[in-house]
């Protein structure tokens, strides 16, 4: 008999349709690794910040068609993974499953479907290739308090500087320069989501690895050797981790110089990319005056991008259960939030 392969994508979910914004956010903000307050008053400002922000963000959402594209590009992702695994594994019997951390298909209904299917090995794969206690760290602990069946369990935590991913990256913003006629005097900006600099302070490696991503993928492409690395979608008062993608742009306008973007810590399109980058900073760069604005696709279910996952996928089946990296990574040792060292989610 065949064993049984099931691999859980982890990534964080979007609303289907206009009604399913402001569930959508609440769930988002009573999570603990993004407010760390006590329960009853953490819930109470879930409902306070879904209620307030519901509009805007709908109008965000119908620049997109109503909901989020996130399921549909993940499903993608899923179907590409498992074609491959069959492939490079077929003396496995492999599926590929989806739990999203805020919105369906939640934890609880993917580790149902995983239970169902009986597997004798678990993969659990977070489509955030650098690890943070705000992503990462609360799918895992999400999941291990829903999941109660079979297999034995491996986790890759991060995969900031696997090669595959990094060839990847590299690729799509040599496509898209070459596509605009390789345009001189361009700055390579790589925009990831911002945290709060508290969260970095704690000892969260989420910046040290997509630093350690943009200088991997830069040294690839010498002919765009003016590079920065930025953080994006800003919300309170809190400081947060920087420069900002808007600040970005103005620095490259005042030095003279068009942008390519790409988004170095969202692998899928989704609001973040598709709404942040191709209408609000965009907006920006038109505004002040900052041309060319090249924007690289997200990654999506590119040829590398997914054997770079399938690699990642078999080289975990070859190591002892536990929480590891993959591709080499190691996160410097003042970060203690990391789950490799730690052995757990946060």
């Amino acid at each position: 008999m065949m064993k049984k392969l099931a691999v859980v994508l982890f990534n964080l979910g979007g609303p289907d349709d206009q009604d399913s914004v402001q569930p959508f956010l609440f769930n988002l903000f009573r999570d603990p690794a993004i407010i760390g307050l006590p329960a009853p008053f953490r819930y109470a400002l879930a409902a306070l910040i879904s209620t307030t922000r519901k509009k805007t963000a709908q109008a965000n959402y119908a620049i997109m068609g109503g909901g989020s594209p996130l399921l549909p590009e993940t499903k993608a992702q899923a179907n590409a993974l498992e074609a491959e695994l069959a492939k490079a594994a077929p003396e496995l019997e492999t599926r590929v499953f989806i739990a999203m951390r805020y919105w369906k298909p939640r934890a609880e209904a993917t580790a149902a479907e995983v239970a169902a299917f009986a597997p004798d090995e678990i993969v659990l794969l977070p489509l955030y290739p650098q690890f943070s206690t705000t992503t990462t760290g609360s799918s895992l602990k999400d999941w291990t308090k829903a999941y109660r069946g079979s297999g034995v369990v491996r986790t890759v935590c991060c995969y900031p500087t696997q090669a595959k991913l990094i060839a990847a990256h590299a690729d799509q913003i040599a496509a898209t320069w070459a596509a605009a006629g390789k345009p001189e005097g361009l700055r390579l900006l790589f925009s990831a989501h911002g945290l709060p600099k508290s969260v970095i302070e704690r000892g969260d490696p989420y910046q040290a690895q997509i630093e350690a991503t943009a200088a991997a993928v830069a040294a690839r492409l010498p002919e765009l050797s003016d590079w920065q690395v930025c953080y994006q979608s800003r919300v309170g008062p809190m400081e947060w981790i920087g420069p900002s993608t808007e600040v970005a742009l103005r620095q490259a306008q005042a030095d003279g110089k068009g942008v390519i973007l790409t988004p170095i810590a969202f692998v899928s399109e989704h609001v973040e990319t598709l709404v942040e980058l191709d209408h609000e900073y965009a907006e920006i760069a038109k505004t002040i005056g900052c041309a060319p604005y090249l924007r690289v696709p997200a990654l999506g279910i590119t040829p590398g991008f997914i054997a770079g996952l399938t690699g990642v996928v078999l080289n975990a089946l070859d190591d002892a259960p536990r929480i590891a990296p993959a591709g080499g990574w190691t996160c410097p040792a003042d970060y203690g939030k990391c789950a490799c060292r730690t052995g757990r989610a946060a």
